[in-house]
């Protein structure tokens, strides 16, 4: 029994520990965290786009060399 007291014990401190590490953390006002989020949606739409501009010329210069 004392082994699960133990474990009890270690995971009370750990999340103890846990808490005054995320108290020294500083957390993004409400308008950082928009402007990061529009510039990660972005990102991930002109990449999407680059990538399938590039599927694109390279199916069609496959397409093009099997033919020949």
């Amino acid at each position: 029994m004392s082994t699960l007291t133990e474990s009890f014990r270690k995971i009370r401190f750990f999340l103890a520990d846990v808490r005054n590490e995320l108290s020294k953390s500083t957390w993004p006002t409400r308008g950082e965290l928009i402007e990061s989020t529009v510039v990660v949606i972005l990102s991930v739409v002109l990449f999407a786009i680059y990538v399938g501009l590039c599927d694109t010329v390279l199916r069609k210069c496959i397409g093009f060399l099997a033919r020949h």
